[in-house]
Parts: C-alpha cells; structure tokens; sequence
C-alpha cells in the first residue's frame, strides 16, 4: 500500500462539494491536458459531458454544471477570479460557445452538451462522468472520469487517485503501525508525521504550506462572519454566523487578529464557547455553500468541522501556538489517510459518516494531540469521535450543501471536542475498540447503507421536502 501525504487529505479548495464541484473541475483539467498531450485540442470544436449517479441526481445543487464549465476553459479554483463566472456561464447559456484559450472557441450549448443521466451509475463510483469529444460532427477522442471523494479523480482504467511519491521512511497505513512506530521512536504522532512527510518535502516547506492552510482557514471564517444575508439556491437558507458573532462582540470587525484578539477577552462561558464554536463552523460552510474559498479538511461538505476546533483551541485554550496549529495539521491529516486507504472519504461511497465522521475523527486527533495526549489517546480521540458518527446518512435537502450540511459542522465540532476531552481522561489500555476496528466498521455500514442516503437527495430529510434548484 502506498503512503499518502496529509496534504492530499487538508488543501485549498472552493465550494460548495469536493466531490461533486472539485472532482468534476478537476476532470475538465485533466481533460484539456490530455487533449493537448494527444494534439486534439485545436481540432475539437464540441465536448459532451454525461454525469451518472450522484453526479447527476444532486448536479445542479452542487454546481456540477459550472464546475465542468469551469475546468473545460482552464480555470485554476486555487487561485480564482470570481468576476470571470458570469461571463463564463453568459457565453455557454445565451451565445453556446466557451473560450478554452486565447485562440480556440469552443461550440458548448449549456443545456445540451451537459447531460443529467439520472438512471445510470457507472460501475465503478457513483460519481461518474463521460465526455465524448467531436470534431467536425465526429467523436475523436472519449473518455470517463470518477470523482471519488475529497476532490480526487481516477480516470477510467486507473486504480489509484494519488501522485505517489517514494515510499515514506515510517509507513503508517493503519493505527497499529502509527502507534508502533512511536513508541519504538520515542515520538508522537506529529513527529512521526512530519518525518515522513520530508520523504517529500523540506521541513520547511512542511511548515509552510500547514502555516498558508491555517491561514486560509482563519480567512474563510473571517470572510463567512463578515456576511449575511440567504444562501444561493432556493432554500432561503439565512446566513447565521455573522449574527453569533455580533451578538457576542456587538460589534463587528475589519481586522481578522483584531477580532480574535476580541475573542479571546470574552467571558470564558460554557455557553459563550459553545456558540464560538458553532459560529466558526457554519461560518465556514456558509462560505463553501457561495463558492466561497474554503480549505478541503477532508472534504468540502465538511470543511468546518477541522477549522472550529483549531479555532476553538487557539481562541480559549493556554498555551496554544501557530506551532501548535501546524502540529495540530499534522496529526489531523494523518488520521485522514487511513480512512482514505482502509475505507472512503466519499458519501456518495459511504454516507456523511465518510464527511462529518472523518473530519471529526481527524479533528479530536489532531486536538487531543496539541492538548499534551499520548499516541494511544490521540488515537483513542479518534476512535470515539467516529464511534459516534458511524451510519450517518447524507440527505441533502435539494442536493445543495446546506440542509443539514452546514449545521452538522458544527455538531462534528463538538462531538470531536467531547471525543478529545473522553479520550484525554481515559487509559487507552482499558479501550476495547481500536481506531482501526471502527475504520473497518465504518466502510462495512457503508457497504450495507441503501443507496438513497448517499447523496443522491432521494431519502431522509431530502424526501421530505421538494425545492426547485436555481440554476448558476
């Protein structure tokens, strides 16, 4: 088995599904690059996109269909404009055309050259994508793509999503061998990480780049506190983070260290953290739900989840540090990879119990860690976390990631802080389920849950009620 490097697991990403936005943009990327690999890019003068599954049954919701738009002309979601949307999606709807370079215009018809196949799943994922490229009336080149979690793709035929690199000094594909390994080393988990994570990287650049995701994440709660108003989409949802935060400053900030600073000399209350941290969650997944930037953790539907309990940390614990935040990353991210390799980051594959449950899961690790947490607590932190998470269903209301999306950040907020604080007063001696046992747990429920409560917006809460979409 191969190594996996944190990250993979926690990077920059936009909103509001990794699955179903970043996936499938991804996909549009990589197909332009094989295009131009194969020299066919010049001669193409139509692309027809099919999404299958999940793909199609919560598209719309997710914004599939700009995200295809988007990857086919070349748009870097790391580093986006924003104003270049509108042009975009007014060329494909109103004149059928998209510019895929300074020289090449390509005929796309927005209501015709992306399909919904609502009946078919490919047989490989539920988030399946087809294109079928033509020049001069005539197919030249086809392909399909799955989208499997968190922003990975496999192309047809592949059999891993990854970039591996060499193989990591100190292996660590289950808990056993991260436990193992530190304990023979002398070491905790973020040093093991960080070890063999240079396997890759200069220790400095390691440090960087956790420095840029914390950063982003502080942004994307500092952007989602400085918003109101309703989310896109048709559900009217209202945005709520923006009111906790004034309620509790009754003011409001330009400066994102002024407001923490302003955080932090609030009254210490069970109740007053509680609402901090409920606010530092949907502030982040209001965010995701406008194609906001946002940091993938380790996916978007359950970005806010890691981000609040960071927050949290840094906010009302002692002694906490930007060291401690990188620390905090590494461990997270570590915990990450083993769902990604012994199970699924997708809830189109295994529910929200593969969203909100990881990233809870990754969340007590990495606090329960920076709180002074042995190995075999962090753990531990870990394993109660997604104990309690275990058969979670995604029913997204409409297919957008808002109903319960948003809220269920920061209930996988909580749920990880309560699994740190457990895990912390307990011998793990004494634990009679390890992480590895809920991992394999977690991918069993998975495999047994019926299709409809993974993210296909036909079960649950999303057979309740019925929403029209608005379209991009």
């Amino acid at each position: 088995m191969e190594s996996i490097s944190i990250f993979d697991m926690i990077k920059i990403g936009i909103g509001p599904s990794s699955s179903h936005t970043m996936g499938p943009w991804s996909a549009m990327l990589l197909l332009r690059k094989e295009l131009q690999e194969k020299k066919l890019f010049e001669k193409t003068d139509k692309i027809i996109i099919t999404l299958y599954g999940s793909l199609a049954k919560t598209g719309k919701g997710h914004k599939t269909d700009l995200a295809i738009l988007c990857g086919l002309v070349g748009l870097d979601y790391q580093n986006l404009d924003e104003t270049a949307f509108e042009e975009l999606v007014n060329n494909a709807k109103k004149l059928h055309y998209i510019k895929t370079s300074n020289k090449t215009t390509l005929l796309f018809d927005y209501q015709n050259n992306i399909i919904f196949n609502f009946n078919q799943i490919l047989p490989f994922h539920p988030n399946g994508l087809s294109a079928n490229v033509y020049s001069n009336e005539k197919i030249i080149y086809t392909t399909s793509y799955y989208s499997v979690g968190g922003g990975f793709i496999l192309k047809e035929g592949e059999k891993t999503n990854i970039d591996y690199r060499k193989p990591s000094e100190f292996p660590c594909h289950d808990a056993a061998e991260i436990l193992n390994n530190c304990n023979d080393m002398g070491i905790s988990i973020a040093d093991l990480v960080l070890i063999n994570e240079e396997t890759w990287l200069p220790r400095p650049i390691i440090k960087e780049n956790c420095t840029l995701l914390w950063q982003t994440m502080k942004a994307s709660i500092f952007n989602g506190i400085n918003k109101s108003g309703e989310l896109p989409g048709g559900l009217k949802v209202q945005r709520r983070a923006s009111k906790i935060s004034k309620n509790l400053l009754n003011q409001s900030f330009k400066d994102i260290e002024d407001w923490i600073l302003a955080i932090k000399d609030t009254p210490h209350t069970f109740t007053n953290i509680n609402k901090w941290i409920t606010c530092f969650a949907l502030a982040v997944n209001e965010e995701n739900a406008c194609m906001g930037k946002i940091v993938t953790a380790p996916t978007n539907g359950a970005a806010g989840v890691i981000p609040a309990v960071m927050l949290y940390s840094y906010c009302f614990l002692p002694n906490m540090t930007e060291e401690k935040m990188i620390e905090f990353l590494l461990v997270a991210g570590e915990i990450g990879t083993l769902y990604k390799k012994k199970a699924t980051i997708s809830a189109a594959m295994g529910g929200c119990q593969a969203e909100i449950g990881v990233s809870s899961s990754m969340a007590a690790a990495g606090l329960t860690h920076i709180l002074g947490g042995t190995p075999a607590q962090v753990l531990q932190a870990a394993e109660i976390a997604m104990e309690h998470h275990l058969g979670l269903t995604c029913d997204p209301i409409g297919g957008l990631v808002q109903i319960p999306c948003i809220e269920r950040n920061a209930m996988g907020a909580i749920k990880a802080i309560t699994a740190s604080n457990i895990a912390i007063e307990s011998d793990p001696k004494n634990a009679r389920v390890s992480l590895d046992n809920v991992i394999k747990s977690m991918w069993q429920t998975a495999q047994d849950m019926n299709h409809k409560y993974k993210e296909t917006a036909e079960g649950g809460l999303a057979s309740q009620i019925s929403v029209n979409i608005a379209e991009c």
